[in-house]
């Protein structure tokens, strides 16, 4: 992690804070840059609704995602007392710990054993927790959890700017909002799934790519395939990357 890759980070999460910047992506892309920077294998993201229930709304990996909605689930986990508490969780080998049985029996079946919460938190309102995992042991450095940290607190302003605590029902109705997106987000990755012969992963990239080159938001695109008023050719399932669009 050189200085000058982190400014260019910081840059490019302030200047995705527009007025009306895209919630969805701006998440997915803060996963991203947290497995860029801090040297985890994967990173996931959980924010309230508007009851006040965690919901996931990004993940770096399906497999990340699925064992974030399960610690939801079993409401057992370090992401969930990460937010509970407010204060950052770190695990760097959940072998030595049996805080979390049904957690840490899940987590090392899809391949993790390190894990470490950050608190999306405002003064003292904290909407949701920043999540990463490593498929080794690993302690992270006093510079990664700045850094983290930094990052996750970037996020929380960008959801609360221009709303703060005063308006509460601004800020959930934007959350509710990116919640609801997520949901039709994984219908149409089912179906591009199903229709082209992919992995969900794939389908995923695919349906970022194309929203992104049309300067259209996620969950627009995703409305679109799931009522199949946007229909894409249906093609043989084939390798697909991280700069592949669609055709």
């Amino acid at each position: 992690m050189t200085q000058a890759r982190l400014t260019e980070v910081f840059v490019e999460m302030a200047d995705t804070l527009v007025d009306d910047f895209d919630l969805i992506d701006f998440l997915y892309s803060l996963t991203e840059r947290c497995v860029e920077l801090l040297g985890v294998t994967a990173s996931g993201i959980m924010l309230t609704d508007e009851r006040e229930r965690l919901q996931v709304v990004a993940a770096s990996t399906e497999r990340t995602r699925l064992l974030e909605l399960f610690q939801l689930q079993t409401e057992q986990g370090p992401c969930i007392d990460c937010f509970r508490s407010g204060r950052p969780v770190s695990v760097a080998d959940l072998s030595a710990t049996d805080r979390w049985p049904h957690f840490t029996a899940a987590a090392r079946e899809v391949g993790f054993v390190s894990v470490h919460a950050l608190p999306m938190r405002l003064r003292n309102e904290v909407i949701g927790a920043l999540n990463l995992f490593g498929t080794e042991p690993n302690v992270l450095s006093e510079e990664q959890q700045r850094v983290g940290q930094a990052l996750a607190d970037v996020a929380t302003i960008g959801l609360l700017q221009q709303r703060a605590i005063r308006h509460r029902d601004g800020l959930t109705e934007q959350l509710q909002a990116a919640l609801n997106g997520r949901v039709l987000i994984e219908q149409a990755k089912g179906v591009l799934s199903e229709r082209r012969g992919m992995e969900v992963n794939e389908a995923f990239v695919l349906l970022r790519k194309e929203a992104r080159s049309r300067n259209q938001r996620l969950s627009d695109l995703a409305r679109a395939v799931v009522d199949g008023s946007e229909q894409f050719p249906v093609e043989p399932s084939e390798p697909v990357g991280p700069d592949d669009v669609f055709r």
